[in-house]
């Protein structure tokens, strides 16, 4: 079983990449987040690579990050999600984005990736809603919408503040999690904690009316 692949980059056709290591070349499928990262022809990457063994082949599936490798095992875990819908997922959205999209119920984002409708969008978010909790504090700790405050690490501890506020409230964490991820695309990035769990207690509150 592979895991990982270190050479030179050999060739790209599409979300497929040659690496050459030690003059064997591997075929790998790639999400296009993972390919805008791996730079030109004849540089060295470093993928790593999730093996799928069938009867008539044998597929390597690379990333470029241990979380894109985590969201890529457990979204093929839903019916409907192949390999391929997986990596047109992940190629729309980043990691954390596919995180708070679960947890927020946002249907619509994931019908933006190719080959996911309605239907398979609605799977997803219903399958995954309940495992998104658990499988992010295995995986990476909860950040902020903000690329520049994940950074920083400011907005990964003002989002963490605010989701454990709101269950030393009452809330579940899956519900927590989505209406932190809500507001904060609503607030302004320089936005407090008040702010934030304000701003998230109406999330949660509209939630309800609307139920």
């Amino acid at each position: 079983m592979i895991g990982k692949l270190t050479g030179t980059l050999d060739s790209i056709a599409g979300l497929h990449v040659t690496i050459d290591v030690n003059g064997v070349g591997y075929v790998t499928t790639c999400s296009a987040r993972t390919l805008r990262r791996l730079g030109t022809t004849g540089s060295t990457v470093s993928l790593l690579i999730e093996t799928h063994v069938r009867e008539d082949a044998i597929n390597l599936y690379g990333f470029a990050d241990p979380a894109e490798r985590d969201w890529f095992r457990l979204l093929t875990t839903v019916q409907g999600v192949g390999a391929k819908v997986a990596l047109a997922i992940l190629g729309t959205l980043g990691p954390d984005e596919i995180a708070q999209v679960i947890a927020a119920q946002d249907k619509a984002a994931l019908t933006q990736a190719d080959g996911v409708g309605p239907k398979l969008a609605l799977r997803i978010v219903t399958e995954l809603k309940d495992k998104v909790p658990a499988f992010m504090a295995q995986t990476a700790p909860l950040r902020g919408v903000k690329d520049s405050d994940a950074a920083s690490g400011a907005g990964n501890a003002l989002a963490s503040d605010a989701v454990s506020a709101l269950i030393n409230l009452g809330y579940r964490r899956a519900e927590a999690f989505g209406a932190v991820a809500n507001a904060s695309r609503k607030l302004d990035p320089q936005a407090k904690l008040d702010d934030l769990i304000r701003t998230s207690l109406a999330e949660l509150s509209r939630k309800d009316n609307a139920a």
